[in-house]
């Protein structure tokens, strides 16, 4: 058996954000041992090149120098030696999102990713990796929180860990400072939540509501044959939002406010926000993590690896987790519904739809996706979104048309029994062979429609073979999600055909749709707004003003373009039916009703 690899990381100035990574191999290569470090995480599709934070690196062996250069933006060579080879990295680690490292005085996070180079040719050899606190008086009351194997260290604490090769070193965030920890089990597998920042949540509420979710998970799909253990990574600042997943783990961002504070009742909207998060993720041990794409079979962390699957990896996923909450209890089916009269309003809202299939947005998300401009409202459409649409008309049509035989349940049950844990990755083609051998319908022309086509989706049919009631309305401005039936303020009779924001005491223009009134008066993103008809105008403002008008009213729009003041001429236009809330209809025959509680579950 090869000495495993041993990795150790130090947070060596923590004012200054830096770690100091070690990685000693006991038999490099001859010729010259290269190490590399990965240019984007997996489940974040976009070249991130992380070599790009190390701001230093050397090599030693027996205490003395050896050549190091750099081969490109992300390998670097040692010189040929046949003695044990270390190679030393300071990295600079300010990046608080769940894709990145953080090291400042108050904590330290990291990806593996961006912090450990692979030894290449050697990856498949197992790591060892010593975490190291930061001097005193740095550290104080300040523990670890990682999925990793201990090795050597004390629960939650500093010391030696383990790994069986490169690819699930990587897979392992890891969270140090003062945190608050919450443990459960799900089907005696041990579970926890770490949580970093001052919350004053109620712990026991959390871990009852987080074992309810991971429950109902594991039992529509079992529990994995390597899950021996699962931890939620939270930090809570102020305002955030966004989550990463991992073979053992998450890694999560939300609001402390979202957390439910000791004698709170009811799931507030916040609330539910944070609960669909974990949701999501955590269904992602089964959909991403271990069943997974052909293309991701082994990852290529080097460069960008595309496929046509990922609206059923996130699509799917996002169909699940918000579904799982209602079917678990945590919700009720009216809340429900507004979750997904939100997602329909936010595809319908989206002029890329028209533009851009799932499969094309999956292909390119690392160019599209994950770097929007001012245009990508009306070129892309997500394929998180739409893909949670596409997974609830496929539910609802197996459903429908096998008599309730069969659902896009009794699918991912046979997908993660043909590729769960085989470590075989699904065909570009394999959700849709899959789907129809399990129900036995022709679906050729669905997928082409949905997922290869740009139309509208057929969702008002099938969910009124399901008891529920499609609606569309008016918005009613620009904090207006959908999800709901109108309020008892009237509704604008036209719209700008803009998105507006604010930079600094400025309304400007984030992005403007094809077609609409602001795109035919010249109106580019980026203008600031600085008057409607001779009267200056803030962005509430505009949208009070907005209500005065009517279809076919003209306007003159006072703009800045650069340090260029301009005068636009603008015609109203009537504004479109493109807010959904879905309705449960109460005067459903029993059999609709009975299709109805199959599907929610309740």
């Amino acid at each position: 058996m090869a000495t495993p690899h041993r990795y150790s990381i130090w947070p060596k100035d923590p004012a200054a954000h830096l770690f100091e990574v070690r990685l000693t191999v006991a038999t490099p290569d001859p010729g010259g041992q290269v190490f590399a470090l990965p240019t984007w995480i997996p489940g974040s599709y976009m070249i991130r090149d992380y070599a790009k934070h190390v701001v230093s690196a050397r090599a030693e062996s027996d205490g003395r120098d050896v050549a190091l250069r750099k081969l490109d933006k992300t390998r670097w060579q040692a010189a040929a030696t046949d003695r044990e080879l270390t190679l030393v990295l300071e990295i600079y680690a300010h990046d608080e999102s769940v894709r990145g490292s953080h090291l400042d005085l108050t904590h330290a996070f990291f990806n593996g990713t961006c912090v450990f180079p692979a030894v290449v040719g050697q990856e498949d050899t197992a790591c060892d990796l010593d975490i190291q606190p930061p001097e005193k008086p740095v550290g104080k009351g300040w523990r670890v929180a990682t999925s990793m194997n201990r090795k050597a260290a004390e629960p939650y604490g500093f010391g030696s860990y383990q790994a069986m090769d490169y690819a699930e070193l990587i897979d392992h965030p890891v969270e140090i400072g003062k945190l608050s920890i919450g443990e459960f089990d799900v089907q005696g597998i041990p579970h926890a939540i770490a949580i970093r920042g001052e919350t004053r949540a109620d712990m026991r509420r959390l871990c009852h509501d987080l074992q309810e979710i991971c429950e109902h998970h594991m039992a529509r799909l079992g529990a994995p044959g390597d899950l021996d253990r699962y931890l939620f990574l939270l930090n809570a600042p102020g305002t955030g939002y966004g989550g990463l997943e991992h073979r053992w783990s998450s890694a999560l961002i939300c609001g402390r406010d979202n957390l439910p504070a000791r004698g709170d009742k009811g799931v507030s909207d916040e609330y539910r926000t944070f609960l669909g998060l974990v949701s999501h993720e955590y269904f992602h041990l089964w959909n991403v993590k271990r069943m997974k794409p052909a293309a991701f079979t082994p990852y290529d962390l080097s460069r960008e690896t595309h496929t046509d699957l990922l609206w059923v990896f996130e699509g799917v996923t996002s169909y699940y987790d918000d579904l799982a909450l209602v079917r678990s209890g945590l919700i009720s089916i009216e809340s429900y519904l507004e979750l997904l009269g939100q997602t329909m309003t936010r595809v319908r809202r989206s002029g890329g739809r028209r533009r851009q299939s799932v499969a094309d947005s999956s292909f390119d998300a690392w160019t599209k996706f994950y770097k929007q401009d001012a245009n990508a409202t009306n070129a892309i459409i997500s394929y998180y979104a739409k893909g949670a649409l596409i997974a609830l008309a496929l539910d609802l049509k197996l459903r429908s048309e096998t008599g309730g035989e069969y659902s896009l349940d009794d699918v991912m049950i046979a997908a993660w029994a043909r590729w769960g844990e085989s470590g075989e990755g699904m065909p570009e083609d394999g959700f849709e062979r899959i789907c129809a051998e399990t129900s036995g319908l022709d679906l050729e022309d669905f997928f082409s429609a949905t997922v290869r086509g740009t139309g509208e989706l057929p969702l008002e049919a099938l969910l009124k073979t399901h008891g529920i009631g499609y609606q569309l309305r008016r918005s009613e401005g620009g904090k207006d999600a959908g999800g709901k039936p109108k309020s008892d303020s009237k509704l604008p009779a036209v719209w700008l055909g803009a998105v507006l924001g604010t930079s600094g005491n400025t309304t400007v223009f984030r992005a403007v749709h094809n077609g609409g009134p602001a795109e035919l008066a010249g109106i580019s993103p980026g203008d600031q707004l600085i008057a409607l008809d001779g009267l200056r105008i803030s962005l509430a403002g505009c949208e009070a003003r907005t209500r005065r008008y009517h279809p076919g009213d003209k306007s003159e729009v006072t703009v800045f373009r650069g340090d260029e003041l301009m005068t636009l001429r603008l015609k109203w236009a009537e504004a479109p039916a493109d807010t959904c809330y879905l309705l449960v209809d109460d005067e459903a025959d029993d059999e609709v009703a009975s299709r109805r509680t199959s599907w929610l579950g309740t």
